[in-house]
């Protein structure tokens, strides 16, 4: 079995980024990552999407080729297409590759994982027509597809964005349904001081939203009671906004209300994980180098806790300098040198989070869906299946799997984690913390016998790997 010095878990800013800098220090490195091209989530398939639709998506996006450029150099092996889905003892990591099984072992690794969107469970979210904000842009980015005779629903920046992007492709939404309110924008002002230290922050949403206002995209805010109607389909979007009840007729509905660190691998090492309240979601418990609880374990970018591609990108480079350090490539002295400007940069890259967190919070009906709801999709369970299990006695996620499958279908209870959790902590009158999250198990993704029948021990040889990057 191949040996490394370190295994990173994700290609997104975080994991190129902590990837060129350990190998830059001398450490063997391998970096594997589920998509075909480097870039995760945010910078999608960058090298060959700019040249394409690069004026659509904007500076932010294509600013990805900087890191893609770095990761070609020698020094990692990039191996794409890479589903791991166990992580044992020794940090042997078994993962599949175009239908065949594999394993590799490192010393140490860095989950570069990243955020998920934060599920968004309303009355009508499951009919065809409805999805996340982030996936359509997805299709955006990868195929050049945008929907028609959209409507946004949700809150934060990420809509904005988005919103902007269809506008530049010609497309623009019906209309945005926002669910932040005055009084939401009144308290992040006491966090005014850190938004202008972060002034970039602002300066490219006020531009967003001047893009916005020019194509006359109609804006509803402080939206509640908000639910998409339809026969099989999407069809309308109904709401009220400031006392007036509306329906928007469409075809196609995307929602988004912030996202939440994708925890999966994390908690299948034993890594401790603490509600956050500023941002509604368990993160991992970190040192100030990304060090996990569980030695050997390193986690950077948002998988960490939400901080934004640049700040993920600086926290990459300091797990890897704390890394070549823990390998004897690096004296104390020399990783703390290198690390005082990234801590600057790190620094102001988070320092508007805590006005954007606050003005733009999580909508509150879907934390708290009504009963009839579904919140697990996988295996169609509702709300007020979830209230009834506490009524019983449920105390958390776990013991809810003696009671019903909610978490057991393939997400692995990746998009109901959250909700179940928060519904048994109202219900129960406890704190998410005391409730917990589900105990998550080997294999995180689905594995298939044939696949496993067809295991190698070994990673693709150099040549594949030059190949594939």
């Amino acid at each position: 079995m191949d040996r490394f010095d370190l295994a990173i878990i994700g290609a997104g800013p975080a994991g190129m980024a902590a990837a060129r800098e350990a190998a830059d220090h001398g450490l063997r490195v391998v970096l594997l990552d589920e998509q075909a091209r480097a870039g995760g989530q945010i910078y999608r398939d960058v090298d060959r999407v700019t040249g394409l639709r690069g004026d659509i998506l904007g500076a932010d996006y294509t600013d990805g080729a900087r890191l893609t450029a770095r990761l070609r150099a020698e020094g990692v092996r990039h191996i794409i297409g890479a589903v791991v889905w166990a992580i044992e003892e020794g940090f042997r990591l078994s993962y599949t590759r175009e239908g065949r099984g594999a394993q590799l072992a490192a010393d140490r690794v860095l989950l570069a994982t990243g955020a998920l969107e934060r599920p968004m469970p309303l009355p009508g979210w499951t009919l065809p027509g409805v999805m996340t904000a982030g996936a359509g842009q997805i299709l955006l980015k990868q195929s050049g597809l945008l929907a028609r005779r959209a409507v946004l629903v949700g809150s934060g920046p990420l809509l904005y964005l988005i919103a902007a992007q269809m506008v530049r492709a010609g497309v623009p939404p019906l209309a945005m349904v926002e669910t932040q309110t005055r009084a939401d924008m009144a308290r992040a002002m006491r966090h005014l001081g850190g938004a202008v230290r972060g002034w970039s922050y602002l300066a490219k949403g006020i531009g967003l939203l001047a893009e916005i206002t020019r194509a006359r995209v109609p804006r509803y805010r402080a939206a509640t009671g908000i639910a998409i109607d339809g026969e099989g389909r999407a069809e309308a979007v109904r709401f009220t906004s400031r006392g007036r009840a509306q329906r928007i007729a469409c075809d196609t509905v995307l929602l988004h209300h912030g996202v939440v660190p994708n925890t999966q691998a994390a908690r299948s090492l034993g890594v401790t994980h603490r509600w956050r309240a500023d941002q509604a979601c368990f993160a991992p418990v970190l040192d100030t180098w990304g060090g996990a609880d569980v030695p050997g374990v390193f986690i950077a970018g948002d998988g960490g806790g939400i901080g934004g591609a640049k700040a993920a990108e600086h926290a990459g480079r300091l797990a890897a300098l704390r890394i070549a350090e823990c390998a004897g490539r690096l004296t104390e002295a020399d990783r703390d040198r290198r690390a005082v400007p990234l801590r600057s940069a790190l620094s102001r890259e988070l320092a508007a989070r805590p006005f954007l967190d606050t003005a733009y919070p999580p909508v509150a009906e879907a934390l708290s869906p009504a009963d009839a709801t579904i919140i697990c999709r996988c295996e169609e369970v509702a709300a007020g299946t979830i209230r009834g299990h506490a009524k019983l006695g449920c105390l958390g996620p776990n013991q809810a799997k003696a009671f019903g499958r909610a978490g057991m279908g393939p997400c692995q209870g990746r998009y109901c984690g959250l909700t179940v959790t928060a519904l048994l902590a109202e219900a129960n009158g406890r704190s998410p913390d005391e409730t917990g999250y589900y105990r998550i198990r080997p294999p995180l993704k689905p594995v298939t016998l044939g696949e496993l029948a067809a295991m190698e021990d070994t990673a693709p040889d150099s040549a594949e790997q030059e190949r594939a990057t």
